[in-house]
């Protein structure tokens, strides 16, 4: 079982003070991350993204924390692949300057980027994003496992080349794909590449979820395989706040994921710009219900089917409590074939006291409890 820390830069009330302040808090996250056991951090890419992710440039962030860290991974979760967001050569190229410089830490997740707000501001079809990412791995694959790149495909054409530097992980960086559905899974599965995971709606949809991609795994022929190198490995996101007082890290950490919900939600679904207002008192898991009880209203109102995702990030069942809750928590991931547990920890209404507080509960009770077990 891998620990590990993922960042979105979350933040509420968006002012330049706050926005820089909060890129730096993320980075005293990740420092202590390394010194409380954590094996690995990731960092998202999204674009134009108010409040819900003001990390736009995470080769940039993974840099910076490299340089003060030691030993533990570095994870792009995810690189937006489609083109116009980033070249697949150069996302190649950087990755390997990274893995190189950081002695061989890092991990390659690919994503699609694929909201209205982020495709508009870069000029991305939205009708290839799909087939823009599976493309990107092949070349990336490819790039960094031969002398020189030479890739003819339906979407690109690159003539033959030496990509340089070369990573120092052999024969390169594992790779991975955000997966939110089953198609994704599948898609994961067969081009051989890692699984991260959205777990916000609970151990048994993991199980569900963790069954389709094995089930690709055993059936996979190898024919669209993205590299010599596989990796299955399947991570899943596990929102969590610890802290000695169980109640107010459940009051804190569930504010908090009623923030993260809707501001995604804000991008993803045309929802109303996210509530920053902090109730002294307030029942958060009543106020949670009911928020998403307005997102159904509004999917009604605009005539878009309510499906189980529709209110997944709205389920305040995670590690909130006291660091025995996120051990049961843990527990019940792993029995669901977690691989890896992502903890998200800052979102956007969770004081950096909190944050803090939370990886040395982890790393001093959690981590500890499992790697003994």
């Amino acid at each position: 079982m891998k620990f590990s820390v993922i960042f979105e830069a979350q933040l509420a009330d968006p002012t330049v003070e706050r926005e820089h302040q909060v890129i730096h808090d993320c980075v005293e996250q990740a420092v202590l991350a390394e010194r409380m056991g954590f094996d690995r951090i990731w960092a998202v890419e999204h674009h134009s993204l108010k409040w819900y992710a003001h990390m736009s440039a995470p080769e940039v962030f993974l840099s910076f924390v490299a340089a003060r860290t030691h030993t533990i991974r570095i994870g792009h979760g995810v690189v937006c692949m489609p083109f116009n967001f980033n070249h697949p050569v150069r996302v190649a190229e950087r990755a390997a300057m990274l893995d190189l410089l950081s002695g061989g830490r890092l991990d390659l997740g690919a994503g699609r980027g694929g909201t209205v707000q982020e495709t508009s501001l870069c000029g991305v079809d939205r009708e290839r994003t799909a087939q823009e990412v599976e493309e990107a791995l092949r070349i990336i694959g490819k790039a960094w496992q031969e002398e020189e790149l030479e890739y003819h495909g339906e979407l690109i054409d690159i003539g033959p080349h030496p990509i340089l530097p070369r990573p120092r992980q052999t024969p390169h960086p594992p790779l991975f794909l955000a997966c939110s559905r089953a198609e994704t899974l599948v898609q994961a599965a067969e081009l051989g590449v890692g699984a991260l995971v959205m777990g916000f709606a609970g151990p048994e949809s993991i199980a569900a979820m963790r069954a389709v991609y094995d089930g690709a795994v055993a059936g996979r022929d190898g024919a669209r395989l993205v590299s010599t190198a596989v990796n299955d490995h399947f991570s899943v996101l596990c929102p969590t706040i610890v802290l000695d007082d169980p109640d107010r890290a459940r009051r804190i950490g569930i504010r908090g994921q009623r923030f993260f919900a809707q501001s995604i939600g804000h991008w993803y679904g045309g929802a109303g710009i996210p509530d920053e207002a902090v109730v002294a008192g307030a029942d958060e898991e009543a106020e949670m219900r009911r928020a998403a009880e307005q997102v159904v209203a509004r999917l009604h109102e605009q005539a878009i089917p309510v499906r189980p995702t529709s209110t997944a990030t709205f389920h305040a069942d995670h590690a909130y409590g006291s660091a025995e809750d996120a051990i049961a928590y843990v527990r019940r991931l792993k029995e669901a074939g977690a691989d890896e547990i992502m903890c998200l920890i800052q979102m956007g209404m969770v004081p950096q006291e909190a944050c803090l507080e939370t990886l040395r509960q982890w790393g001093e009770k959690v981590i500890p409890h499992f790697r003994t077990a």
